[in-house]
C-alpha cells in the first residue's frame, strides 16, 4: 500500500507540475519592465509586461499588447525560452502516459511488471527533463530582460513556471528512485499453481482367480 501511495504522489506532482509549465507557456507575465527610471514608472502607474509571446503595456487606464511575430529579431534568450518550453509541454503527454501505464491498476496485454519498471523509469526522465528545461527557461529569461531593459518584478508566469519545473523535478525523482530501489518481482502472468488433491479410495473389483482359490 505504501508504494502505491508514493507512486500515486509522485505521479500527482508531476501532472500538477506539467500543468503549471503550460500555464507559463501560454500567459505572456513573465516580467515587468521600465523603460525609465523606476521613481518614474510608479509615478506614472505604468509598466511593461513581457513574456515568450508578446509584450503588453499595463497602466489603469489601458493594456495594450503587441504580438512578437518577428522571430529573427527577437533576442537569444526569448527564441531559447520558447524553445526549451515547447519542447518541455510536448515531453509532458508521453511522460504522463508512460507513468499511468505503469501503475499496479493498470493492465495492458503481454504486460509484466518488468516492463511496467521499464515505463516508469522512462516517463521519470522525461519529467526530470522537462524540469530541466523550464529550469533553464526561467532564470534565463529574466537575466536576459534585465540585460536589454530595466527590470522592475517577475510576473505570475514566471513563477508558474519556477513551480512548475520544481514539482516535474519532485515527481520525475521520486519515480525514478522508487523504482530503483522496489525489488523485482517475477511476473505471474505465466505462473502455473499446482493444487494438492486429497486422495480417494476407489472400489476395485477383484481378481476371477481369487473366486477360484476359495472354492478349493
Amino acid at each position: 500500500m505504501a508504494h502505491i501511495c508514493r507512486q500515486m504522489t509522485g505521479s500527482t506532482a508531476s501532472c500538477a507540475g506539467w500543468i503549471g509549465i503550460i500555464v507559463a507557456t501560454a500567459t505572456n507575465d513573465w516580467v515587468r519592465t521600465c523603460e525609465h527610471s523606476m521613481a518614474t514608472c510608479l509615478r506614472m502607474d505604468e509598466l511593461g509586461s513581457r513574456g515568450l509571446w508578446a509584450e503588453c503595456v499595463i497602466s489603469p487606464t489601458l493594456y495594450h499588447c503587441v504580438t512578437l511575430n518577428q522571430i529573427l529579431n527577437l533576442p537569444a534568450h526569448i527564441q531559447t525560452a520558447r524553445a526549451l518550453m515547447i519542447l518541455a509541454c510536448l515531453m509532458g503527454l508521453p511522460g504522463m502516459m508512460l507513468l499511468l501505464t505503469s501503475m499496479p491498476c493498470v493492465r495492458l496485454p503481454n504486460d509484466s511488471s518488468a516492463i511496467k519498471k521499464l515505463r516508469a523509469r522512462a516517463g521519470s526522465v522525461l519529467f526530470i527533463l522537462m524540469a530541466v528545461c523550464g529550469a533553464i527557461s526561467t532564470v534565463w529569461f529574466p537575466i536576459g530582460a534585465h540585460h536589454n531593459e530595466g527590470l522592475m518584478s517577475f510576473g505570475f508566469s514566471l513563477y508558474a513556471g519556477w513551480v512548475g519545473s520544481g514539482l516535474c523535478l519532485l515527481g520525475g525523482t521520486m519515480m525514478l528512485c522508487f523504482h530503483s530501489t522496489v525489488p523485482w518481482s517475477p511476473s505471474r502472468d505465466n505462473s502455473f499453481y499446482y493444487s494438492r488433491q486429497r486422495g480417494t479410495a476407489t472400489a476395485v473389483d477383484p481378481p476371477a482367480n481369487h473366486g477360484k482359490s476359495e472354492r478349493v
